[in-house]
């Protein structure tokens, strides 16, 4: 038999208590000083996009308030050097609407921003977002529709920065490793893989 699911609104709100005020509430329609404050101490966000092959999620990383806020309702982020699938930014010229998930170590709770994206080449905004290492080519730049602080129970339950919980790097195959026994059948024979320590240093050189 297939598992039993929920099919409405109904269904889904009759399983829980109704939302308190304060959790209603608290989405904003732009970025208040603590939104901004939070996003200038944060050193990771996660972007939420959607296009035609589906959802995805990319961490995005850097010097903490590496995100820049140009008003309470633009927000830019530098593309910096990846992968090249650029699924993100197919996502975005595909479907504009974008999630943001803010994170600060050390910090329970979390920041959420909501809003549509483009791609933007223009000089101001490339210039507004170099860093030491490079200009880049281009920025996802968000216009904010919502903003809300997250409560802290997730990283709470977790225990996220918890450095006693922290698993050692050997607790996992090297990246080369795994992408050998994933995609080996799959690319031309006799491709090397890199080892951990060659894998860290190409990052290193690309950061």
């Amino acid at each position: 038999m297939p598992p039993a699911t929920l099919t409405s609104l109904t269904e889904l709100r009759s399983l829980y208590d109704p939302v308190r005020e304060r959790s209603a509430a608290k989405e904003l329609p732009s970025l208040d000083v603590h939104a901004r404050r939070f996003i200038a101490l944060s050193p990771l966000v996660v972007l939420a996009t959607g296009g035609v092959d589906g959802m995805d999620a990319s961490p995005r990383g850097g010097a903490p308030g590496f995100v820049q806020v140009v008003d309470d309702h633009t927000l830019l982020i530098a593309d910096s050097p990846g992968n090249n699938r650029l699924d993100t930014l197919q996502n975005v010229l595909h479907t504009p609407q974008v999630g943001l998930l803010f994170l600060v170590p050390g910090v329970d709770e979390t920041l959420r921003v909501n809003g549509t994206a483009v791609l933007s080449v223009d000089p101001a905004d490339l210039r507004r977002c170099e860093d030491v290492r490079r200009v880049p080519k281009l920025v996802i730049r968000v216009t904010v529709q919502a903003s809300y602080l997250h409560c802290a129970k997730a990283l709470m339950r977790s225990e996220l920065w918890n450095p006693a919980l922290h698993q050692p790097r050997t607790c996992m195959p090297s990246m080369g490793e795994m992408l050998r026994d994933q995609v080996a059948h799959k690319v031309t024979p006799g491709t090397a893989f890199e080892t951990q320590e060659q894998m860290l240093e190409r990052y290193r050189q690309t950061l």
